[in-house]
């Protein structure tokens, strides 16, 4: 088994850590414990063995309460959305089986199909209609051997939200041929504007929802997730959590809990953020006319540019890292050259101090 280089992940592991300014980030700036209210009892009792193997009653019932219906047998606590989507593609996924992904996606879920033996059929967002599914495109390229669709909603890179018309006309295309839909759901709560965005659970009895505590609760560090699904899928995918992991850590347990006890609150915060720092880097990239082209993203700390200068994202990238301590993420990680995706969540003179230094390389290209 091959499993290629999954590039966005080993650029982002291997510079985010050394460089001066990181707008490759995808979250908004992280939380502490003190900010969590956890304190020093609070750690003290917390005893380090083994943990639940599926996750704590408690945290399954909270998560549980964020889907209508939902119930903590639905749930499953994983190491991350990253375990969350590995094991669901391992459940579902045979060599020769047939899966549409709807791009630009989060390349995990692609990475993991081509090393698994999938077929992948690719279907692409477009800038030109504010990077959204067109359902009917959809149901044209879905087949009766298709054995799952995937979608990252809202979506990474491009801060997209499928609404929940969209939502029900790309459910009633899997329900024709009786696919799975896989939906990472991990910005769920991180709107920028609107509502928040529905989720795919309960459209469709063949869904498996993945998400975590990373990117809309400024949580990254505690890699606690979890995988949505019915009672009997959940079992089966638990069997394959098995092999990954013996159990979610006992202290990020604990923590997850007061998070999602206090979701009102941190979500508000993330959304405070998002608009604090839209303005920025929309102004920024409004003060160079003729270099970029965007849609304003409606979640995430994400905005996916277009760039007009002669070079390769790639290079770009990584000319900005070595001469200018700045890390982005580069279009070529999402197969789209000729792209940026900016990260806005950090705080507001940090951004504008590492847009500086994005512009002054630009500047010097053109």
């Amino acid at each position: 088994m091959d499993f290629p280089r999954f590039a966005l992940e080993r650029w982002q592991s291997t510079f985010e850590n050394s460089v001066e300014y990181n707008l490759s980030e995808s979250g908004v700036h992280p939380l502490t414990l003190g900010e969590l209210g956890i304190n020093q009892e609070d750690l003290a009792m917390c005893r380090l063995g083994y943990g639940v193997s599926n996750g704590t009653e408690r945290f399954r019932s909270l998560v549980a309460s964020l889907y209508k219906g939902a119930t903590e047998r639905n749930v499953l606590a994983t190491i991350g959305a990253a375990e969350a989507n590995l094991i669901s593609i391992l459940c579902l996924l045979q060599p020769g089986d047939e899966v549409v992904i709807v791009l630009p996606n989060y390349m995990q879920t692609y990475g993991l199909i081509e090393a698994l033996g999938g077929r992948i059929v690719p279907i692409w967002l477009r800038a030109e209609n504010e990077w959204l599914p067109d359902p009917e495109e959809i149901a044209s390229r879905v087949g009766p051997q298709t054995k799952f669709i995937t979608f990252c909603n809202p979506n990474n890179p491009t801060g997209s939200v499928f609404g929940h018309s969209i939502i029900k006309a790309l459910t009633a295309v899997a329900a024709r041929h009786g696919c799975w839909i896989l939906a990472d759901e991990v910005y769920r709560g991180a709107e920028r504007i609107g509502e928040e965005t529905p989720s795919f659970w309960n459209e469709y009895p063949k869904t498996i929802v993945t998400s975590s505590l990373s990117k809309a609760y400024g949580t990254p560090g505690l890699r606690l997730g979890w995988v949505l699904a019915s009672e009997e899928t959940i079992q089966e995918v638990w069997s394959y959590a098995d092999y990954t992991k013996i159990a979610p850590p006992a202290l990020s347990d604990l923590v997850g809990c007061r998070v999602l006890e206090q979701r009102p609150r941190i979500l508000d915060r993330t959304r405070r953020l998002l608009n604090q720092n839209w303005p920025n880097l929309k102004s920024w990239l409004d003060s160079r006319p003729g270099m970029f082209e965007y849609v304003p993203p409606k979640a995430a700390a994400i905005c996916m540019t277009q760039y007009h200068a002669p070079i390769n994202s790639s290079s770009l990238a990584e000319r900005l890292r070595t001469e200018r301590s700045t890390l982005i993420v580069p279009g070529d990680h999402f197969l789209l050259d000729g792209y940026i995706r900016f990260g806005f969540g950090n705080e507001a003179p940090y951004l504008l101090a590492g847009l500086d230094r994005v512009g002054e390389m630009l500047d010097s290209i053109r």
